[in-house]
């Protein structure tokens, strides 16, 4: 099981990114799939989620600003970042809601004022 995110770096304040997450070796397209952040000294926390069907939910400090989506036919998950904030700064992680959870391996996200 793999799940390779890319898209990370380093931003101004306003700008945006765009992260993605590559699955491979699991059932892709009937699980949730997700994007969790973890800043430094603090507990990782949900972003985002999209349902198997594209339903999306999104955690109150992103809403307006984030859109998360996926590719069933690419096995694929992305973050559209808008409005990116300091405080967004952390390590973003896909996460994979299936029978058994998955993580990646993070990617850094760092926005300066």
């Amino acid at each position: 099981v793999q799940l390779v995110e890319s898209g990370g770096g380093l931003v101004q304040a306003g700008g945006s990114l765009r992260l993605s997450c590559a699955a491979s070796g699991i059932i892709f397209n009937i699980w949730p799939m997700g994007w969790y952040r973890q800043a430094p000294g603090k507990e990782r926390e949900l972003v985002a989620l999209v349902t198997s069907i594209g339903s999306p939910n999104y955690a109150n400090s992103v809403e307006g600003r984030f859109t998360i989506s996926r590719d069933n036919a690419k096995n694929t998950v992305y973050l559209q970042m808008n409005s990116l904030k300091p405080e967004d700064t952390a390590v973003y992680y896909c996460w994979y809601g299936g029978s058994q959870v998955y993580w990646g391996q993070g990617t850094q996200v760092t926005v300066s004022s």
